[in-house]
């Protein structure tokens, strides 16, 4: 009777844990993530102080600061910055060596995710070796004539359980399209191919 109680309390137990566990561990890693952010943004202590002398910390401000910071630059750039100012600032950062790399990768990088051409919208499957191994990615580049490989493509591999990924140059034919969302492929990938199948 005691073991068959036990044995339920820890199936409940582990029930119980499926679901508060990636419930927790996912508000955890938000609020710690805007707790830091927010911290490291927040002038308010800088000029600031309470009555005892004591810089002020008033939580919220850092990351409504950057919120109201990038509205106001994306208004400006989209209506006051004209397309000569534009071609200008971008023939000045490409002048300068090591930050035009950094620039331009960071650059790229976000607007694959949140610009005009996202990039990481396109899942495949790639045919790795002639074992019939294969590997799920995100088609990022179609055509690289240019560079004189005609039938080549560019596909991003993402690491599971990390921010990091892999890029790589593949036939074309060796890429086939996947019958599945871009978030649900990426949820596939980064969760080591528990999730995104549902």
């Amino acid at each position: 009777m005691i073991k068959k109680v036990s044995q339920t309390l820890l199936y409940y137990l582990i029930k119980g844990a499926l679901v508060v566990v990636p419930v927790a561990g996912a508000v955890f890693l938000i609020i710690w993530a805007v707790a830091s952010l927010d911290n490291a943004l927040n002038l308010t202590s800088h000029f600031l102080q309470d009555e005892h002398g004591h810089p002020l910390y008033i939580p919220g401000i850092g990351i409504l600061t950057v919120l109201c910071a990038l509205i106001l630059v994306g208004l400006i750039f989209t209506n006051l910055v004209t397309a000569p100012i534009r071609a200008w600032l971008k023939r000045s950062i490409n002048k300068i060596p090591l930050f035009n790399t950094l620039y331009s990768s960071i650059k790229d990088f976000t607007e694959a995710f949140v610009g005009d051409a996202k990039k990481f919208n396109e899942p495949v499957l790639v045919l790795v070796n002639e074992t019939g191994l294969k590997k799920i990615g995100f088609l990022t580049q179609r055509d690289l004539d240019t560079i004189g490989l005609p039938d080549e493509v560019v596909v991003y591999f993402p690491y599971s359980y990390s921010v990091a990924g892999q890029v790589v140059v593949v036939k074309s034919s060796h890429v086939q399209k996947l019958n599945m969302s871009a978030t649900d492929a990426m949820k596939l990938v980064v969760s080591g191919g528990v999730s995104g199948l549902e």
